[in-house]
């Protein structure tokens, strides 16, 4: 079964949600997945993030409730608030020709006041993160009562970052006869203890990698600690990338290389798991839509980032633990586009590297670096961020924006990148050339009959 037109179960609504978005063909992982979750059965997979694995119980969990009851029916839980709101709007995506469905997000980093307003009106999906869920629960402002379904994504990822007493204590508020479906990359002993703690008869899924020497091309450069800054500079130089994720162990190591780089002319954002969250949201957003060429970050704090085109990733250094490269690699070479994954290897770091390859099946070669680059910098980002301070709470939408930055701000719909509507504020990714005018024209124009402050981020 290969098409999503094959399977009956599906609404129509649904089938046409697939067809506007543009998927025909199932990933191996909805394939073998969502028919089983059709069936109403649980289910631990083993995916990959950009395996599909969102649309898979997605399109599951959308096609087994009841929208027209308003009562919380299924929960996704995930580990990071920033795979939350991307499941979260892939959620929206699929569920656009559904009437009168409520799906909301529920992480820390946003005001609890906020989302307890948000709760009046009972949602039919939540989508969130441990804590803020245990902490309305515990406030009896989240009913459990009436669900249907839980999704656990990156649950690996989840019992590595300390959730496993919370995520029990969540399921724990959740009724016996539910559904719950588990998303792993790998099936660590943690991750089979807590299938066999909460799930019932589950069908174990399990695909190959998304991601192969077919589209992915690596390469494993001798560099010893001293350098390892100058060899991504210099490698940064001789690859000219449009996008760039380089991977580092510790916070101190993205700041540390974070400044360096911006000493020698590129400048490269940070991201870990000390900046607030509205300084993690702005640095996800400008990476993604194309404002910033280089992202310097932590593994957790990279989990969740989902870049389609992205044709290079950088590791400073090996990762302590074998499966992170994998998830390191997967960030490029997506849908079919080609990528490179480069890793900077210490002579201390061979024990690593073998434990790579027993995962990979197959040896890698170390080489030198290559020859210096001839060019001297990166080019400026083709786009440059426009923030507008309102949002969703103001019923802004990317179609008012873009109507107001084509009207009286003059742009043409080609020099308009990426829109990202929050609920307070809206990004826009505006050509870098065309920004100052934009600007000094908007300061006496309205967006929807209304005055926004609208400025450069």
């Amino acid at each position: 079964m290969q098409s999503f037109s094959d399977l009956s179960a599906l609404t129509s609504v649904l089938q046409q949600a697939t067809a506007a978005l543009g998927y025909e063909q199932m990933t191996a992982i909805q394939s073998a997945a969502l028919p089983v979750m059709l069936e109403r059965r649980d289910v631990i997979a083993q995916a990959l993030t950009g395996s599909g694995k969102t649309a898979a119980f997605g399109l599951a969990l959308l096609a087994l409730l009841d929208a027209e009851s308003p009562r919380l029916q299924s929960l996704v839980l995930c580990p990071t608030r920033e795979l939350a709101e991307q499941v979260c709007k892939e959620l929206r995506a699929l569920a656009r020709f559904i009437p009168n469905l409520k799906i909301l997000s529920l992480c820390g980093g946003v005001p609890v006041g906020v989302q307890i307003n948000s709760l009046v009106h009972e949602p039919q999906v939540v989508v969130g993160t441990p804590g803020r869920l245990i902490d309305l629960l515990d406030k009896n402002l989240l009913k459990l009562d009436a669900l249907q379904s839980v999704v656990l994504d990156e649950a690996d990822r989840m019992l590595d970052m300390g959730f496993l007493e919370q995520v029990s204590h969540i399921l724990e508020y959740t009724p016996g006869t539910r559904l719950t479906w588990l998303f792993s990359a790998t099936y660590s002993p943690e991750v089979r203890a807590l299938s066999q703690r909460f799930q019932r008869e589950p069908q174990a899924v399990t695909v190959e990698s998304q991601h192969s020497t077919d589209t992915i091309t690596q390469y494993f450069y001798s560099v010893e600690p001293a350098v390892r800054s100058e060899a991504v500079l210099g490698l940064l130089l001789q690859q000219q990338p449009t996008g760039c994720l380089v991977f580092c162990n510790t916070r101190n190591d993205v700041r540390d290389l974070t400044d360096f780089l911006w000493k020698r002319g590129i400048p490269a954002l940070a991201l870990h798991g000390e900046l607030e969250q509205r300084d993690r949201d702005e640095t996800l957003l400008q990476f993604a839509n194309g404002s910033c060429r280089v992202l310097v970050a932590t593994d957790v704090a990279a989990r969740g980032l989902d870049i389609k085109a992205l044709p290079l990733v950088l590791a400073y250094e090996l990762p302590n633990d074998p499966d992170n490269h994998t998830h390191r690699i997967g960030r490029t070479g997506r849908a079919g586009e080609s990528g490179l994954a480069i890793s900077l290897v210490a002579s201390g770091e061979r024990p690593r590297l073998e434990r790579i390859e027993k995962i990979a099946g197959c040896e890698y070669r170390i080489s030198a670096l290559p020859p210096r680059s001839q060019h001297s910098s990166l080019p400026a980002p083709a786009f440059t961020t426009v923030v507008i301070d309102g949002g969703r709470q103001d019923k802004l939408r990317p179609g008012d924006i873009v109507g107001a930055f084509t009207g009286d701000g003059g742009l043409t719909a080609g020099q308009l990148g990426k829109i990202d509507v929050l609920p307070t504020r809206a990004y826009v990714a505006v050509q870098s050339a065309a920004v100052p005018a934009l600007l000094q024209k908007l300061k006496s124009s309205k967006i929807k009959g209304r005055s926004f402050r609208v400025r450069k981020l």
